[in-house]
């Protein structure tokens, strides 16, 4: 069951990392000079397509048998990054499947002493879908938008697009275009089905399903980048887990390794294999429509495509919902996924 998690929280966990004692190896993880000790490594992600290499890690198995034994998967499925930024800032994670915006806002709430990004996981599969009689820009000033979280990555791609077509939002919710954060985001689409809003820029499967409801795509946030390759979905980890567990992060990365060459090799197993575990999560299945169709929006690559996080960072900046973030490029740390894609074959990636 998720937990309860308030700003003292978070605030008070960013106090313990300052003063050097807020580590994870002294929680729920063990303690590092205890080796013996059975380790727990306490995963987070979101129940979106674009966190499919998560999804089919855990149905498929391939995390729990490449951790082994000696590691237990404690599984903590979220609705937005947000709250789960909030959740690493609270030490209640010691890695997640994130998208790049929360894990720029922990790592710089934290002063960079929290995470690291370890590895990417998935590019491309968000879209701004509107309703059929908006077709450019200046039409949606007045209209009311929703984003999974205010902060979030679909959120800060909003904003900023909607300011270079020089129309103004709000974190308030004023401005020329309203922005509602709607949660989950299976609401957005229920809100935008109602006629409750007028689109929304959400992650695969919810714009899929936006689609299908008699929407259109104003805007496939792949065209707004370089060969349509932007990080959606990263895997981080808290630094106090990566050094105490070292063979725990690189079991996790063996299973975010398999998980995504499961996809290349067989992308219909794939499908079925990430939509059973949604099911089993949320009680509801994906239409096979709307699975084929969200799948078809994501690349799912061990590439952190690191260019586009600290763009990322540059837009969120520029729309007021960050402060100037120092020495970003510090956030990874490829070193233990280079090696594990050495040994496999596969090109390495950088940062």
């Amino acid at each position: 069951m998720r937990r309860a998690l308030t700003a003292a929280a978070a605030a008070a966990a960013v106090a313990a990392l300052a003063a050097g004692c807020g580590s994870s190896a002294s929680s729920g993880s063990g303690a590092s000079n205890a080796s013996s000790r059975k380790v727990v490594l306490r995963l987070g992600f979101l129940e979106n397509i674009t966190h499919a290499s998560a999804l089919i890690g855990v149905k498929q198995g391939f995390f729990t048998k490449d951790l082994g034994s000696g590691v237990t998967l404690k599984l903590t499925p979220f609705s937005t990054g947000t709250e789960e930024a909030t959740a690493l800032l609270a030490g209640q994670l010691d890695a997640a499947y994130v998208g790049p915006n929360p894990a720029i806002k922990a790592w710089q709430t934290s002063g960079g002493k929290l995470i690291k990004v370890i590895s990417g996981s998935a590019s491309g599969g968000a879209q701004l879908i509107v309703k059929k009689g908006i077709t450019k820009a200046s039409q949606l000033k007045g209209q009311k938008l929703a984003t999974p979280s205010l902060g979030n990555t679909q959120d800060v791609s909003l904003r900023y697009w909607l300011k270079q077509q020089g129309l103004t939002t709000s974190p308030t919710g004023g401005g020329d275009v309203p922005i509602t954060p709607i949660t989950p985001n299976s609401d957005a689409v229920l809100a935008f089905t109602s006629g409750q809003i007028a689109g929304g820029w959400e992650p695969a499967p919810y714009d899929a399903q936006m689609l299908a409801a008699g929407g259109h795509a104003l805007v496939n946030e792949a065209s707004l980048w370089p060969q349509g390759q932007f990080v959606t979905t990263q895997l981080v980890a808290t630094q106090a887990f990566i050094s105490a567990h070292p063979t725990a992060i690189s079991g996790l990365l063996k299973g975010q390794i398999e998980a995504n060459q499961y996809v290349a090799s067989n992308k219909t197993a794939a499908e079925s294999a990430a939509n059973a575990e949604l099911a089993s999560l949320s009680g509801k299945s994906l239409k096979p429509n709307i699975l084929s169709a969200a799948f078809a929006e994501v690349t799912f690559t061990n590439d952190p495509v690191a260019a586009s996080l600290i763009t990322d960072a540059q837009h969120a900046v520029s729309t007021g919902l960050l402060k100037p973030v120092q020495n970003l490029s510090a956030i990874y740390d490829l070193g233990p996924l280079n090696k594990l894609l050495t040994a496999a074959g596969q090109p390495q990636v950088s940062s």
